[in-house]
């Protein structure tokens, strides 16, 4: 039993019958009686009421039958039991009225959910892409994916391999390089088609054109679940337009280098260079490392011949790469 310090010697409330009074009780049916001298240690055997005065001596105490003294304990527990079960009662039937105006007025479903927390997300797209049957979508920035992301998601599609499940992925260009990336590719196989962007939007899960799973921080430890026709549908649209626009994973990047050697992604960047952005958000905009993306700044400030990054943004509004179809 559940030990409650009362008093010294005898730790445990009034209502809980400890070790030592369960001996002495037990003793007490045993032989008929025992001293009262020697209930003095465990008070709660009269405050039970397992134990009675012996009506010829008072020096004694007589045990009270243990069916009598669970039927007395037992009283106030079942008289509580009947009073919360008709509380219960009570309560649902007041609460009939509101319960029949939601179910004809109410949504079936919330339009978007907000998610808190890494375990409830991960259970909730568990959840939902089981359920998939028609289609899977997904949008994956950024570069190479970690390894426990790729395991995820490796875990909730093979059990939509050879369903029928249409399932069509995006990754950012940098993506094709990262072995994990290729690892996870064959373990799926041909049944995910996947194809590549300079640059995508964040992380994007659609399934069946119903549920849509966006980031609400960038930390990724809040996400929503959209279910609202409308959001689910513009964002199916999203992905088709940059499904035309990507390149398939077994097709070579057309990367043209111009005349002026300045290559697709070179370009990509000098445009977000002139719009002011600073290093680390053009390298997470393209899905690769800083290092990478300093280098190719490097390369632009040597072909337009700058010397400082200010000269450079200039030199780039001029020369007009801008313009140029990449």
């Amino acid at each position: 039993m559940r030990k409650k310090p009362d008093q010294p010697g005898h730790p445990h409330s009034l209502t809980e019958l400890c070790e030592a009074g369960s001996a002495l009780y037990a003793n007490a049916l045993r032989t008929g009686r025992i001293a009262r001298s020697e209930a003095v240690e465990v008070p709660c055997l009269l405050d039970l009421a397992l134990l009675h005065p012996d009506p010829d001596d008072a020096q004694w105490l007589r045990p009270v039958p243990p069916s009598s003294a669970l039927a007395q304990l037992l009283q106030p527990i079942e008289r509580e039991i009947l009073e919360r079960r008709r509380l219960t009662v009570e309560l649902s039937d007041a609460f009939e009225p509101f319960m029949a105006i939601s179910a004809q007025n109410a949504p079936t479903t919330h339009s978007i959910t907000v998610l808190e927390g890494l375990s409830r997300i991960n259970a909730t797209l568990d959840r939902v892409i089981a359920g998939c049957t028609k289609e899977l979508l997904t949008v994956q920035p950024g570069g190479g994916r970690p390894a426990h992301g790729l395991n995820e998601a490796l875990r909730r599609v093979r059990p939509l391999l050879g369903r029928g499940i249409r399932m069509r992925t995006l990754y950012q260009h940098t993506a094709r390089h990262t072995e994990l990336t290729l690892a996870y590719l064959e373990h799926v196989g041909p049944e995910v088609q996947v194809r590549t962007l300079e640059q995508i939007i964040d992380r994007l899960i659609i399934v069946d054109r119903e549920v849509a799973f966006v980031p609400a921080r960038s930390d990724r430890q809040v996400a929503l679940e959209l279910r609202h026709p409308g959001l689910v549908a513009y964002l199916g649209g999203v992905f088709d337009q940059f499904w035309q626009l990507a390149v398939p994973i077994n097709e070579e990047i057309p990367y043209d280098l111009k005349s002026d050697g300045i290559s697709g992604v070179q370009r990509s960047i000098a445009k977000l260079l002139v719009e002011g952005h600073v290093d680390e958000a053009i390298a997470r905009r393209l899905g690769m490392n800083v290092r990478t993306c300093r280098a190719h700044i490097a390369k632009l400030a040597a072909v337009l011949g700058s010397g400082s990054r200010a000269q450079l943004g200039y030199l780039i509004a001029k020369s007009g790469i801008l313009e140029q179809d990449h």
